[in-house]
Parts: C-alpha cells; structure tokens; sequence
C-alpha cells in the first residue's frame, strides 16, 4: 500500500514539495506549513498524520527536516 500523502525530498531552496494522490499541492518549510497544506486540502485532524505511514510518505530525507543539515 502506498500513502496518499507523499513528502519529498529538500528542493533547491529548501522546502519540501508536497503531493497528493501523485498532484503537486505546495512546498512547505516546516510541520505547520504542513499541517496548514494537509488542512487546506481537506486532511481532517491533519496532525496526527505526521507519522502515520498509512497517510504521510517522507521521501529523500529524514521526516520533518526542511533544510539541509
């Protein structure tokens, strides 16, 4: 099974893209960004996704890490 939510890995000016269902939905800097996305697409209770792997897949990189280290 793959989840819904995917977070990719930094871009070029760091951020994360953000996609849904394989659509591009926004770049986001942090958790609230994310929350706030998730939210706004109409994710109920949108932060207790964060780790859940049925909903969220963190790609190329660590979770919530948004910059490079």
């Amino acid at each position: 099974m793959t989840a819904p939510i995917v977070v990719h890995g930094l871009s070029l000016n760091s951020g994360r893209a953000v996609t849904i269902n394989n659509e591009l939905v926004g770049l986001v800097f942090d958790d609230h960004d994310l929350v706030e996305l998730l939210r706004r697409a109409g994710v109920y209770d949108a932060e207790h996704c964060l780790d859940d792997p049925h909903w969220i897949e963190w790609r190329g990189g660590r979770p919530h890490r948004y910059a490079a280290a």
